[in-house]
């Protein structure tokens, strides 16, 4: 089955099982720079394996065109979306397999293919999702900017031959670039050869060529961007209060940085170039110091008090090149990048040059005290650096064999918490329903279902809202104007994502009803002759409509006055197109759509269209008879003008003087492909509603079509659980088993085991970081906690959680005050971070939202954390005798 081709360019495939393995193995190319991958939307890649799947060349999965609709930010530009996720939004496949689908099923009309190039970065190859778009400007017009697209891997004088061929600048012209370094200044480009990666190039910002004059001077020494950079140099602030410029997604490396940077012991660090002495370049773990040098750069700006905003450019390249997920300009987790850094410093700045060899040893019943000293002794044999020293505490870890009993007792070193939130066993689902009631609107309902439920705990919610019994309703997920998915009552919920338009629909239950998907199209103006056929192209629109339709009751006649009255509430009826039917010239002679009812006969004895050679509302697949007049431009089924011929004249006359509002055909499960009956797969019949756009337009409202009405549910805020975090401590601190993934070997059974595991807290460090783990990811969902989180900002005590119960006078205390947080809004795919942190030296709170820094009060951060929903966080706790500290990171 070959999709139609607006370019006439879609060809037989292959059989279905063909289809999938010719696929598959294309899939599986490793990835080459300089290759095209493409792509593709992830659902319309799903339905595709669904349909291929099968096996049954009729399956009403048939995909349909390939349609990147949800992937473009709009129809106009034709831009990728920002934050796009691979595997959850989109798939890449290799130009081969895009040409092959292209070839089998064309693409949707205008849409250019979403074509992207591998590229060799440091330590990765990758498709790169999203080049670098950037402005290219003459300075001598700074106003006057074209942007452009590159690749990190392309040299800078890709970019300046693309500013030469725009403006029109000579080959001959001596030139220099610049790139706008921030709004304040700019940064000469000296290397041409290299590349956008190496230079810190990112989207949104200008690179400006200027020319040198024929005098030989040049019109500027340094061209200024927005404001002079004399404002930079004279300015004098408190050190440490200074922003840093967002390069594009980077705000959860800002936060992480701010974090950090009103850490004091750490700061202080490298504010008195201790870093210097110990800086580690043979470490094969390490980085050769570029991190540590880059992170004490960054530091160093930050506290000048000269600047109010730095833009940490090196040091986001130099993360770039030692942690390839943090090469592009997505987003990331804040947690994510601060315990790479937190790592890398750590290596770049051990003190021990050679690590030995340390065989580990189990406790075997000894005490815990000299078990957990000679664990710390060890970690220090191999690790000892000023990380170490501010963030490192100790675990105790027990396991126990289910089967022997066996208990392996060690103590292992953390550099900071991950502590789990209390999940809840609900969930907050939002749902349309759809009654009976044509004159009725579809009510928007917010109900509270089991996070673990089924289909039928969705609708056993909806029923006592609604007062429905659940076994009258039909689930579906509405996407794009058709059903992506009708769903049966034992499905779990976890396949419904927040994101979804859900919709419920009431229908029958007495056993002979016909449950039938009905689409709503809009039939161009003109055939598509261009695809070796003549049927007009259609395009959706509108909301579906799932409804039972009495097996009785099928017949196209039957099933039209039905639809009829289903639009009602939409449409201005059928009486103004009869009026305007009457008032027209009579009968011309032959059968058309507009001068019929919905099948061009009204005949009650009609063959049932659900038991007979065709479907409600599809037209037969046998022969039709166009009309001669080339004025009317639709053509008659030939079995309904068999009928026509057989009803004397008047009857005929009487029965083609109304004029239908649509006509009705059935189709595939995405309303593109035609069928005849013949063609069903028996399991839900798809009927589109066909409208002429002038037909549609005199007399369906399609405004009103939108309209819903809100149930009060939707007016009650959902409550969030508020838990203290000393409760997260504790579940951090239960008794768990291991899940089948990750299973444990005894040493006495001689085999893997699912052992039970409990952590608990040995020592602490001065600086302990503590990270709530909002983000849950499941076999089944993904999705962020929006647990309120309360904790105090002074005072946070331990004790309670500590096996180790002597603390002598070096050791530090176990109560911590709050020094930073980092924080999250938003959801699992987007969302924005910032940061408050505490000011070492003047002990001032203030708010970084990247460049921007202002004042704040510890009330605004205690609110936050009372009552912000979206917020997210974990936290850094650090123990100084002088100024004890809690970090959130988020």
């Amino acid at each position: 089955m070959a999709a139609n081709s607006s370019t006439g360019s879609a060809t037989e495939p292959p059989g279905l099982e063909t289809q999938w393995r010719e696929i598959d193995n294309l899939n599986q190319q490793q990835l080459r720079a300089g290759d095209s991958w493409y792509l593709l939307d992830k659902r319309w890649y799903d339905q595709w394996k669904e349909y291929v799947h099968t096996g049954d060349q009729n399956s009403s999965s048939y995909p349909g065109k390939i349609d990147n609709t949800e992937l473009y930010e709009d129809l106009d530009s034709y831009h990728l979306k920002e934050r796009l996720t691979e595997n959850e939004d989109f798939v890449l496949v290799p130009a081969e397999a895009w040409h092959k689908l292209l070839s089998w099923y064309d693409m949707m009309d205008d849409q250019p293919p979403l074509e992207r190039k591998v590229v060799d970065l440091p330590s990765t190859v990758k498709v790169e999702v999203y080049p670098v778009e950037i402005y290219l400007c003459l300075s001598s017009n700074l106003e006057s900017t074209v942007s452009a697209r590159f690749s990190r891997a392309d040299k800078i004088h890709a970019i300046h031959q693309k500013i030469r061929q725009h403006f029109n600048v000579s080959e001959t012209a001596e030139s220099r670039l610049w790139m706008r370094n921030t709004d304040t200044s700019s940064e000469r480009l000296r290397n041409l050869n290299m590349t956008v990666l190496d230079t810190c190039l990112s989207s949104g910002m200008t690179v400006i060529m200027e020319i040198r004059n024929a005098d030989g001077t040049w019109p500027t020494s340094r061209p200024q961007i927005m404001r002079n950079s004399a404002d930079e140099d004279s300015y004098q602030g408190p050190p440490g209060v200074c922003g840093l410029t967002n390069l594009g997604n980077t705000c959860f490396m800002n936060s992480a940085l701010q974090c950090l940077s009103n850490t004091p012991p750490l700061t202080e660090y490298f504010l008195k170039n201790s870093y210097l002495e110990e800086l580690n370049f043979t470490n094969p773990l390490g980085m050769k110091g570029e991190i540590a040098e880059a992170y004490a750069d960054v530091i160093k700006q930050m506290w000048s008090g000269r600047h109010y905003s730095v833009v940490p450019r090196v040091f986001k390249t130099k993360v770039g090149h030692f942690a390839s997920q943090f090469l592009g300009y997505q987003q990331h987790d804040s947690q994510e990048l601060l315990s790479f850094l937190l790592d890398g410093l750590h290596e770049d700045l051990n003190r021990v040059k050679k690590k030995e060899y340390i065989e580990l040893r189990d406790a075997d019943g000894r005490p815990d005290q000299e078990v957990a000293e000679e664990a710390w002794r060890n970690h220090l044999r191999r690790n000892d650096s000023v990380i170490v020293d501010t963030f490192h505490g100790l675990f105790k870890s027990t396991l126990v064999c289910p089967q022997c009993n066996k208990v392996s007792v060690t103590f292992d070193p953390f550099c900071y918490l991950s502590v789990p939130l209390p999940v809840s066993k609900e969930r907050v689902m939002e749902v349309f329903y759809v009654s009976l009631d044509p004159t009725a609107k579809p009510t928007q309902y917010r109900l509270i279902v089991p996070k673990a439920g089924r289909v039928i705990d969705l609708c056993t919610a909806l029923s006592q809202a609604t007062g429905i019994h659940p076994s009258q309703m039909a689930v579906a997920d509405v996407f794009n104007h058709h059903f992506y998915r009708i769903y049966q009552t034992d499905e779990f919920l976890s396949c419904i994502l927040d994101r979804d338009d859900i919709f419920c629909y009431y229908k029958y239950t007495d056993g002979e009803e016909v449950v039938m998907a009905i689409y709503m199209r809009e039939r161009s103006h003109y055939r598509d002759y261009g695809s070796g056929g003549n049927s007009y192209g259609t395009s959706l629109f509108g909301h579906p409509l799932l409804i039972s339709v009495p097996r009785a009751q099928c017949t196209r006649e039957d099933l039209y006055q039905l639809l009829l009255k289903r639009l009602a509430p939409s449409s201005e009826g059928e009486e103004r197109a009869e009026e305007e039917e009457l008032s027209s010239e009579p009968d011309r002679g032959s059968s058309t759509e507009e001068g019929q009812s919905a099948c061009g006969s009204t005949d009650t004895n009609s063959q049932d269209a659900t038991d007979g050679d065709q479907s409600a509302g599809a037209e037969p697949s046998g022969k039709e008879e166009e009309d001669e007049d080339e004025d009317e431009e639709e053509e008659e089924p030939a079995s309904c003008a068999q009928a026509n011929k057989r009803l004397p004249g008047r009857r005929r006359y009487t029965e083609r003087r109304k004029k239908a509002l649509f006509t009705m055909q059935a189709v595939n499960s995405n309303g593109t492909t035609e069928r005849g009956m013949g063609e069903t797969d028996g399991t839900q019949p798809y009927i589109a509603i066909d409208w002429d756009p002038d037909m549609k337009k005199k007399y369906y409202n399609e405004n009103e079509a939108e309209k819903y009405i809100k149930d009060q549910s939707m007016d009650v805020p959902h409550q969030q659980t508020t838990v203290q975090l000393q409760e997260c401590l504790e579940l951090f601190t239960t008794v768990e088993t291991l899940e089948e993934e990750n299973p444990w070997y005894c040493p006495t059974c001689k085999k893997h085991q699912l052992a039970t595991k409990k952590l608990d807290l040995w020592s602490l460090p001065e600086v302990l970081i503590i990270h709530l783990k909002r983000f849950s990811y499941t076999k089944y969902s993904r999705e962020k906690l929006d647990t309120i989180v309360e904790f105090p900002l002074r005072d946070l005590d331990f004790s309670g959680f500590l096996l180790k119960k002597t603390v002598n006078s070096t050791e530090p205390p176990c109560r911590y005050d709050l020094i930073a947080v980092s924080n999250h809004y938003g959801g699992l795919r987007d969302g924005h971070y910032t940061s408050y942190a505490r000011n070492k030296d003047n002990g001032q709170w203030y708010y970084f939202d990247d460049s921007k820094v202002t004042y704040a009060r510890e009330e605004q951060i205690v609110l936050f954390y009372s009552t912000q929903t979206l917020g997210g966080c974990s936290q850094i706790f650090s123990l100084d005798l002088k100024s004890r500290c809690n970090l959130g990171v988020g």
